[in-house]
């Protein structure tokens, strides 16, 4: 019986150090390392189960499989405008972004792109059924949540209009956001034609438990003309009209037109063969290039050896002259980012954050709370925006660039998500973009120091507590 008893004592032994050890060695965040070790070591079997399931990125290997079998042909120096040929248009002041973003990303700046702004979904959803029902050859949509309410049912029915048309209809649904609302929408799709592939689908056998790996990402894309990005997902919450909505929520999505259509065709087929292991042809891109906008769609994940937002975020607030300007729903900056933002407010530049005032998460904004004043303290400036909540991404840097997208300034979206940003570079941040900004501005109410530093000490230890899970929130 002792030896029985030391059997398991040395079994259990072994597989923690040897957890511990595959955190200490592949982990990439050392607080994550961090963590994880200590949560192998405490618990000597059940800290590495829990590694196992939710710590093993198994994410990057996995896509350079599939990219290696199943490759999907990125755009070249002969898909319409090259790197070179948009940026020769663009301002000086904008080359340190260029060359910053084109080492980062694989895909080139297309200049001739039109960018509309759509208010929540009253605006979003007409506007994008619209496209639906106008398809001609292809259909593609990606959403993190799909919900069966009478928005979800209204998608549906029109993709299956559209697919009795003869037009190919794909959806990309992500497997835990499509639990959101029952009966699943993946369900509904098949039933209805539509050919659906869900994202890392949580199952138990064999364990494929990814809850922090999820696509975050919102796209529409259509014959090669036509494109949506942004914040919406579908279903009733994002109709902010809707007063009697507890859960309603105010977000931003854009409908871009013009040859970044077919660069967001292709964000779509790569995660298309990730899903399902099957590749499709790609087409050459439309040469329409009216529209004042030169765009580039950027993609993230944890599929990524370098965290592409991260990096490009962080170039774009060193490089800013005029003023920065942040808009999300989430705002956990890395300590590189926060001194990036410290050192452009006191270069003079101008640093406004808008924030909700209220948050559906509320232990998000607990932690923000924490390490807001380290932005107050070097003149940056930090709003709140009044309710219901505010879900809408914007980032600004000066007078001619932007990013729209699905990406929150925090370690869940710009580490664990699979995420979609395009740039926009030139008169459109301006015209379509920085007003909007202003707007929201103007109505919200100030976050001064004084209010941050008065705190109480029950109030001071959750936002503290809070803040210590920051990098896993």
């Amino acid at each position: 019986m002792n030896y029985l008893h030391w059997l398991v004592i040395i079994l259990h032994s072994t597989i923690s150090v040897v957890a511990a050890g595959h955190a200490l060695v592949w982990k990439r965040d050392p607080r994550a390392a961090l963590g994880w070790i200590a949560v192998c070591l405490v618990f000597p079997l059940f800290g590495p189960v829990l590694y196992f399931l939710f710590g093993v990125n198994r994410i990057r290997t996995r896509a350079v499989k599939l990219q290696r079998y199943f490759p999907v042909r990125r755009p070249n120096r002969s898909d319409g405008d090259t790197v070179a040929d948009a940026a020769a248009a663009l301002p000086p002041s904008l080359s340190e972004i260029v060359a910053i973003s084109s080492a980062v990303s694989r895909r080139p700046i297309v200049s001739g792109n039109t960018i509309e702004l759509l208010h929540n979904g009253e605006q979003a959803y007409p506007a994008m059924l619209a496209v639906v029902d106008t398809a001609r050859r292809y259909l593609y949509l990606s959403t993190y949540i799909f919900e069966t309410n009478a928005t979800g049912r209204q998608f549906i029915a029109a993709l299956k209009r559209t697919v009795n048309r003869g037009v190919d209809v794909r959806v990309i649904v992500d497997g835990i956001g499509e639990l959101y609302s029952l009966p699943r929408a993946g369900t509904l799709l098949k039933k209805s034609g539509v050919r659906v592939q869900r994202f890392l689908p949580p199952r138990l056998i064999p364990p494929a438990l990814h809850i922090n790996l999820r696509n975050h990402r919102k796209l529409l894309v259509c014959d090669d003309r036509v494109g949506f990005v942004g914040g919406i997902n579908i279903g009733d919450r994002h109709l902010a009209d809707a007063l009697d909505n507890p859960r309603r929520v105010i977000d931003l999505h854009f409908c871009l037109r013009g040859p970044i259509a077919h660069q967001l065709r292709q964000v779509f087929l790569e995660d298309w063969v990730f899903c399902s292991g099957e590749a499709l042809p790609s087409a050459c891109p439309a040469r329409d290039s009216s529209g004042p906008a030169a765009c580039r769609a950027i993609v993230d994940g944890p599929n990524d050896d370098l965290d592409k937002l991260s990096a490009i975020i962080f170039g774009a607030v060193s490089t800013a002259r005029r003023r920065v300007w942040i808009m999300t729903p989430y705002f956990l900056p890395s300590r590189e980012l926060t001194a990036a933002l410290q050192n452009a407010a006191l270069r003079g530049v101008d640093v406004s954050v808008l924030l909700p005032g209220r948050n559906n998460l509320p232990f998000v904004h607990w932690a923000t709370a924490k390490m807001l004043w380290q932005l107050l303290q070097k003149g940056a400036r930090v709003y709140y925006q009044p309710p219901p909540f505010v879900h809408s991404k914007l980032f600004i840097i000066d007078d001619h660039y932007a990013q729209i997208g699905s990406a929150n300034i925090d370690p869940r979206s710009l580490r664990l998500n699979f995420e979609l940003a395009v740039e926009v570079y030139g008169e459109a941040v301006n015209s379509v973009l920085a007003p909007h900004f202003k707007q929201c501005l103007n109505a919200a109410r100030p976050v001064t120091f004084e209010e941050v530093e008065a705190r109480s000490i029950p109030v001071r230890i959750r936002d503290g507590l809070a803040w210590l899970f920051s990098p896993y929130l």
